[in-house]
């Protein structure tokens, strides 16, 4: 990798690209802010787009296209069935991983479900290093359990450990001892969302590998956020140093029975699919494609995203390229630590996670601190994080909330999307916020969906203090937006 230096000694991202459209973007008097978040009962999905300045929400689907997709897109065989956008893609899924069938789906979400209808049945038990919501719900719907064998460093918030996302392989390994014949697949995050982005080893994945084999067990990797885990991989993994990133994802691949991915995060477009190798499964796979996404050659998806996909799986073994978000996201998590702000470390992928247990301590788990400083954080600056806390858990049977074992934050950092001079204003108003976090208060809901209730849900607060930070920050930045 190039190593750009700065004559005054500055260590900053720089990016290699450079903007040739642009959209503008609105920033709202806080006064109106205020409003907003409001209407929007403190649920920062229930925004408009138009009423944000940085939008950090996610990585899926939001992240810039490179000039060579935008023309790829025109030559998009626009057919339903035997599409050429469809082969070609498919030509570029085989090259990367090794794997016979691509299987297109919509989206990544969409990939879960069709594998949890033909996998899961009730009573299964599915291990992962850490869960996705999404995956756990289509694996519940099914009447599966999920459990989590996370390395024990991956739940703290501090810690220099480069692979936080390593699955427990002892643990792994007793369990599948004990409950083999109630294990229908092993999964394992690339970049584990919920817990900062942090990446798995290759020694480890190896490891699961040799594990599953051993227990005759399926490997399924979730690799939608395999682009920021290949780049750590190639940065601190004494076992893939010296290998291209082309080398490394052959090398993950060949460890895996079957890959999913959503496009949205890896592939720069919209989309997703399953790759696999030669088995039973394939032919009832592609009957569940064709009955919930569409036909086997594009799967939910547009052909002129098919076309962009394929250049964007290429473009994603290319370091200059994969590093990017990485590196800006790093940036951020230095500039916030050098200002006391908490937040998690080692810098993961994805974007730069807030810990709200150590931001808004005073706010009991039961009043959704991370909910709660996501509102507080727009009404600062017009920024929409995600909540990755305990409002994006369930309730159990009996109707109890169920306590995250982390509360975050998330400020994702859409690859090519923002400037140094916007993450520079956001790590501003974070820090504004921090020297005020005593004014934020809890929430609670008004409207309370069953299933991924983050979505959709409706808060309040418990008090008037988001009026009193609003009224706060015009105090503080008279003038200012």
């Amino acid at each position: 990798m190039e190593t750009i230096s700065f004559f005054d000694g500055r260590k900053i991202p720089l990016e290699r690209h450079k903007v040739r459209i642009v959209q503008q973007l609105n920033l709202l008097p806080v006064e109106e802010r205020l409003a907003r978040i409001q209407e929007a009962s403190s649920n920062l999905y229930l925004l408009r787009n138009k009423d944000i300045f940085l939008d950090m929400l996610t990585d899926s689907g939001v992240n810039a296209m490179s000039d060579r997709q935008q023309a790829a897109m025109l030559q998009a065989d626009d057919a339903y069935a035997g599409s050429e956008s469809f082969f070609r893609l498919e030509r570029t899924v085989r090259d990367i991983f090794g794997m016979e069938h691509f299987l297109p789906a919509h989206q990544g979400r969409g990939c879960e479900k069709i594998l949890a209808d033909l996998l899961v049945k009730p009573g299964d038990i599915v291990p992962m290093n850490y869960h996705f919501t999404t995956t756990r719900a289509h694996i519940e719907r099914c009447g599966g359990e999920v459990i989590e064998l996370l390395i024990p460093e991956g739940l703290k918030c501090q810690s220099d450990y480069p692979f936080k996302g390593n699955l427990d392989t002892d643990a792994l390994a007793a369990f599948l001892a004990e409950k083999a014949d109630r294990v229908p697949f092993v999964r394992l995050e690339a970049g584990t969302n919920l817990i900062g982005g942090q990446p798995f080893s290759f020694a480890n994945l190896r490891e699961t590998a040799r594990i599953c084999r051993q227990y005759d067990v399926l490997l399924i990797l979730d690799a939608s956020l395999l682009q920021d885990n290949l780049y750590f991989l190639k940065m601190k993994d004494e076992d893939c140093r010296d290998l291209s990133l082309r080398e490394i994802m052959r090398a993950v691949a060949d460890q895996c029975d079957i890959i999913y991915f959503s496009a949205r995060k890896l592939g720069f477009a919209r989309g997703g699919g399953i790759c696999m190798r030669e088995s039973e499964l394939v032919d009832p796979l592609k009957e569940l494609v064709v009955l919930n996404e569409g036909f086997l050659t594009y799967g939910g998806m547009s052909v002129r995203e098919i076309e962009a996909i394929a250049v964007g799986l290429e473009e994603t073994l290319d370091l200059a390229v994969t590093s990017q978000g990485p590196e800006f996201i790093a940036y951020m998590v230095d500039e916030l630590e050098k200002r006391g702000v908490p937040v998690v470390t080692p810098a993961g992928g994805l974007g730069c996670h807030l810990d709200a247990s150590r931001f808004v301590p005073h706010i009991p788990q039961e009043e959704y601190p991370a909910a709660a400083l996501a509102a507080a954080l727009y009404i600062a600056g017009s920024i929409r994080g995600m909540e990755r806390g305990t409002l994006s858990e369930n309730r159990d049977a009996d109707g109890n909330e169920t306590l995250a074992e982390m509360e975050l934050l998330r400020l994702a950092v859409p690859r090519r999307v923002f400037t140094k001079s916007q993450i520079d204003y956001a790590v501003d108003r974070v820090t504004w916020l921090y020297e005020n976090r005593d004014l934020i208060g809890g929430l609670r809901f008004e409207h309370e969906p069953k299933i991924l209730r983050f979505f959709l849900g409706r808060l309040a607060p418990l008090s008037d203090w988001q009026e009193k930070l609003a009224a706060k920050f015009a105090g503080d930045l008279p003038g200012s937006l």
